[in-house]
């Protein structure tokens, strides 16, 4: 042994003394550098882990905001759908109405019309009557020729209208 401390030139009190150095550099590096290095990084290690909960998180939010869209956007077509068929019965029932009425007021139009005709016939049947009669009168008088009584006239007018 005593070879190798000649040959390398080992001093036990140099040792000593790089030994005292390497634990003073030691603490110095572990108090200054690995402590604060440890805690960022312990730091930085449990923002990580936060924002990747966050995203875990997030995700199931966005997850369960996408059901509950689809779910309301589901609810408002089935509304929507039956607010269209309730619109459309009403529709339905207001045209059924319009066609009732309009059946009613063409058949009121229909008996006035009738009734009008009926009275404008039972006009054209008087007045034809007293045409007819008056057109006889006046055929008998030219075939006869002479013109009888003033009572003859009248007589006759209301014999021809009473037929």
């Amino acid at each position: 042994m005593d070879s190798i401390i000649n040959t390398f030139h080992i001093d036990w009190k140099i040792m000593i003394a790089q030994a005292f150095n390497f634990g003073v550099v030691f603490v110095v590096l572990y108090l200054f550098a690995l402590k604060p290095l440890t805690k960022i990084m312990k730091e930085r290690t449990e923002k990580i882990e936060k924002g990747i909960n966050d995203a875990k998180e997030n995700a199931e939010v966005l997850s369960n905001t996408k059901s509950e869209y689809e779910k309301v956007i589901s609810k408002a077509k089935n509304e929507a759908h039956e607010m269209f068929q309730e619109g459309k019965k009403e529709a339905e029932i207001k045209k059924n109405q319009m066609m009732e009425e309009a059946k009613k007021e063409v058949a009121l139009m229909i008996e006035n019309g009738k009734k009008s005709l009926e009275s404008e016939k039972t006009k054209m049947i008087s007045e034809t009557k007293g045409e007819i009669a008056s057109l006889a009168i006046k055929m008998t008088e030219k075939i006869i020729g002479e013109k009888l009584n003033g009572t003859f006239d009248e007589k006759t007018m209301n014999e021809l209208n009473n037929m």
